[in-house]
Protein backbone atom coordinates (compact mmCIF):
# COMPACT_ATOMS: atom_id res chain seq x y z
CA UNK A 1 0.00 0.00 0.00
CA UNK A 2 2.76 2.32 0.48
CA UNK A 3 4.38 1.56 -2.18
CA UNK A 4 1.36 2.36 -4.68
CA UNK A 5 1.00 5.48 -2.39
CA UNK A 6 4.52 6.62 -3.24
CA UNK A 7 3.97 5.54 -6.78
CA UNK A 8 0.74 8.37 -7.05
CA UNK A 9 2.40 10.70 -5.22
CA UNK A 10 5.36 10.45 -7.67
CA UNK A 11 3.03 10.58 -10.69
CA UNK A 12 1.14 14.08 -9.25
CA UNK A 13 -2.37 12.23 -8.65
CA UNK A 14 -2.71 14.06 -5.32
CA UNK A 15 -1.57 17.63 -6.54
CA UNK A 16 -4.49 17.71 -9.31
CA UNK A 17 -6.87 16.36 -6.50
CA UNK A 18 -5.83 19.56 -4.26
CA UNK A 19 -5.78 21.95 -7.94
CA UNK A 20 -8.82 20.75 -9.87
CA UNK A 21 -11.56 20.76 -7.25
CA UNK A 22 -10.23 24.48 -5.90
CA UNK A 23 -12.45 26.25 -8.15
CA UNK A 24 -15.86 25.58 -6.38
CA UNK A 25 -15.12 26.78 -3.07
CA UNK A 26 -13.82 29.75 -4.61
CA UNK A 27 -17.24 30.45 -6.57
CA UNK A 28 -18.80 30.19 -2.99
CA UNK A 29 -16.96 32.58 -1.46
CA UNK A 30 -16.96 34.74 -4.51
CA UNK A 31 -13.70 34.62 -5.71
CA UNK A 32 -12.33 33.97 -9.40
CA UNK A 33 -11.15 30.90 -10.27
CA UNK A 34 -7.54 31.01 -9.79
CA UNK A 35 -6.20 33.34 -7.07
CA UNK A 36 -4.64 36.64 -7.76
CA UNK A 37 -2.64 36.63 -4.40
CA UNK A 38 -0.70 33.69 -2.14
CA UNK A 39 0.75 33.45 1.10
CA UNK A 40 4.23 31.96 1.82
CA UNK A 41 5.48 30.63 5.56
CA UNK A 42 7.10 27.68 6.71
CA UNK A 43 6.90 25.21 9.81
CA UNK A 44 9.89 23.27 11.57
CA UNK A 45 9.01 19.38 12.34
CA UNK A 46 10.99 17.53 14.26
CA UNK A 47 12.93 14.74 12.62
CA UNK A 48 12.84 11.19 12.99
CA UNK A 49 15.84 8.31 12.53
CA UNK A 50 14.38 7.88 8.92
CA UNK A 51 14.69 11.49 8.03
CA UNK A 52 17.80 12.14 10.24
CA UNK A 53 20.60 12.66 7.33
CA UNK A 54 18.22 15.61 6.33
CA UNK A 55 17.47 17.06 9.57
CA UNK A 56 19.13 20.45 10.62
CA UNK A 57 19.59 23.09 12.94
CA UNK A 58 17.67 26.48 13.65
CA UNK A 59 19.63 28.12 15.69
CA UNK A 60 16.57 30.99 16.26
CA UNK A 61 14.05 28.56 17.01
CA UNK A 62 16.10 26.54 18.81
CA UNK A 63 15.04 23.15 16.94
CA UNK A 64 16.44 19.89 14.70
CA UNK A 65 14.66 19.05 11.80
CA UNK A 66 12.76 19.77 8.41
CA UNK A 67 11.08 22.68 7.35
CA UNK A 68 8.38 22.61 5.52
CA UNK A 69 7.73 26.27 3.11
CA UNK A 70 4.03 26.47 2.30
CA UNK A 71 2.22 28.33 -0.06
CA UNK A 72 -1.71 28.68 -0.16
CA UNK A 73 -4.31 30.94 -1.19
CA UNK A 74 -6.08 33.63 0.59
CA UNK A 75 -8.86 30.66 1.36
CA UNK A 76 -5.95 28.63 2.53
CA UNK A 77 -5.76 26.24 -0.35
CA UNK A 78 -2.11 24.66 -0.97
CA UNK A 79 -0.69 25.80 -3.92
CA UNK A 80 3.12 24.41 -3.43
CA UNK A 81 5.39 22.70 -1.07
CA UNK A 82 9.23 22.20 -0.53
CA UNK A 83 10.91 20.54 2.41
CA UNK A 84 14.34 21.39 3.58
CA UNK A 85 16.48 21.10 6.27
CA UNK A 86 15.71 23.39 9.35
CA UNK A 87 19.05 25.30 8.75
CA UNK A 88 18.36 26.34 5.24
CA UNK A 89 17.40 29.88 4.69
CA UNK A 90 13.61 31.40 4.22
CA UNK A 91 14.98 33.34 1.62
CA UNK A 92 16.36 30.96 -0.75
CA UNK A 93 13.04 28.82 -0.97
CA UNK A 94 10.94 31.47 -2.25
CA UNK A 95 12.20 31.77 -5.61
CA UNK A 96 11.03 28.01 -5.90
CA UNK A 97 7.89 28.95 -4.11
CA UNK A 98 7.01 32.19 -6.60
CA UNK A 99 7.61 29.73 -9.35
CA UNK A 100 5.58 26.51 -8.29
CA UNK A 101 2.92 29.18 -7.19
CA UNK A 102 2.56 30.40 -10.73
CA UNK A 103 2.60 27.17 -12.43
CA UNK A 104 0.18 25.80 -10.17
CA UNK A 105 -2.64 29.57 -11.12
CA UNK A 106 -1.75 29.53 -14.80
CA UNK A 107 0.50 32.68 -13.84
CA UNK A 108 -2.34 34.43 -11.97
CA UNK A 109 -0.67 34.77 -9.01
CA UNK A 110 0.99 38.45 -8.88
CA UNK A 111 1.19 39.14 -4.87
CA UNK A 112 2.05 37.08 -1.84
CA UNK A 113 1.87 37.70 1.65
CA UNK A 114 5.06 36.55 3.62
CA UNK A 115 6.74 36.44 7.35
CA UNK A 116 9.44 38.53 8.66
CA UNK A 117 12.02 35.66 7.74
CA UNK A 118 11.00 37.13 4.40
CA UNK A 119 12.62 40.18 4.56
CA UNK A 120 14.97 41.57 2.56
CA UNK A 121 16.39 42.60 -1.55
CA UNK A 122 17.33 39.01 -2.22
CA UNK A 123 13.72 37.08 -1.61
CA UNK A 124 11.69 39.93 -3.50
CA UNK A 125 14.00 39.84 -6.35
CA UNK A 126 13.71 36.00 -6.48
CA UNK A 127 9.95 36.40 -6.44
CA UNK A 128 10.04 39.48 -8.59
CA UNK A 129 11.68 36.97 -11.34
CA UNK A 130 8.59 35.06 -11.22
CA UNK A 131 5.95 37.83 -11.45
CA UNK A 132 5.56 37.80 -8.03
CA UNK A 133 5.49 41.07 -5.11
CA UNK A 134 6.34 40.11 -1.65
CA UNK A 135 4.49 42.11 1.23
CA UNK A 136 5.80 41.26 4.86
CA UNK A 137 3.10 40.82 7.67
CA UNK A 138 4.97 42.16 10.62
CA UNK A 139 3.10 42.25 14.50
CA UNK A 140 1.71 45.23 15.31
CA UNK A 141 4.65 46.28 17.96
CA UNK A 142 5.83 44.42 20.65
CA UNK A 143 3.39 41.31 21.80
CA UNK A 144 3.45 38.27 23.68
CA UNK A 145 1.71 34.75 23.46
CA UNK A 146 0.32 34.57 20.04
CA UNK A 147 -1.31 37.27 18.10
CA UNK A 148 -3.46 36.56 14.90
CA UNK A 149 -1.87 38.49 12.09
CA UNK A 150 -3.75 39.34 8.92
CA UNK A 151 -3.50 37.45 5.72
CA UNK A 152 -0.62 35.20 7.94
CA UNK A 153 -3.82 33.15 9.85
CA UNK A 154 -4.85 31.68 6.32
CA UNK A 155 -1.71 29.69 5.80
CA UNK A 156 -0.72 29.15 10.19
CA UNK A 157 -4.51 27.14 9.75
CA UNK A 158 -3.28 25.47 7.48
CA UNK A 159 -0.27 24.32 8.89
CA UNK A 160 -2.62 23.06 11.89
CA UNK A 161 -5.13 21.59 9.58
CA UNK A 162 -1.96 19.22 7.89
CA UNK A 163 -0.85 18.56 11.68
CA UNK A 164 -3.70 16.61 12.40
CA UNK A 165 -2.21 14.21 9.99
CA UNK A 166 -0.12 11.84 12.40
CA UNK A 167 2.25 10.99 9.64
CA UNK A 168 2.69 14.93 9.79
CA UNK A 169 3.76 15.33 12.94
CA UNK A 170 6.59 14.35 12.62
CA UNK A 171 9.41 14.07 9.51
CA UNK A 172 9.12 10.18 9.37
CA UNK A 173 10.11 9.95 5.37
CA UNK A 174 13.72 9.40 4.31
CA UNK A 175 12.71 11.38 0.69
CA UNK A 176 11.79 15.06 0.94
CA UNK A 177 9.15 14.63 -2.27
CA UNK A 178 7.05 11.47 -0.26
CA UNK A 179 7.00 14.83 2.72
CA UNK A 180 5.56 17.30 0.38
CA UNK A 181 3.23 14.51 -1.48
CA UNK A 182 1.48 13.69 2.28
CA UNK A 183 0.94 17.34 2.60
CA UNK A 184 -0.96 17.42 -0.42
CA UNK A 185 -3.21 14.07 0.55
CA UNK A 186 -3.87 16.22 4.06
CA UNK A 187 -4.80 18.89 1.89
CA UNK A 188 -6.96 16.67 -0.50
CA UNK A 189 -9.21 15.24 2.40
CA UNK A 190 -9.38 18.75 3.90
CA UNK A 191 -10.71 19.91 0.33
CA UNK A 192 -12.80 16.61 -0.25
CA UNK A 193 -14.89 17.07 3.34
CA UNK A 194 -15.14 21.39 2.46
CA UNK A 195 -16.78 19.91 -1.30
CA UNK A 196 -19.09 17.50 0.77
CA UNK A 197 -20.35 20.00 2.87
CA UNK A 198 -20.90 22.63 0.14
CA UNK A 199 -23.06 19.56 -1.40
CA UNK A 200 -25.00 18.77 1.51
CA UNK A 201 -25.99 22.12 2.38
CA UNK A 202 -26.71 23.13 -1.28
CA UNK A 203 -30.45 24.11 -1.29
Amino acid sequence: MYQQARRWIGAGCFDDMVHDPRVPPRWAAGRPDDPTAAIFDRRTVPSTLESGSRGGYDGRKRKKGSDIHLAVDTLGHLLAVHVTPANAQDRARVGELAEAVREATRENVDFAFVAQGYTGAAPATAAEVHGIELEVVKPPGANRGFVLLPRRWGIERGFAWASRLRRLARDYERLPETVAGLLFVAFACLMLQQLIRMATQSP
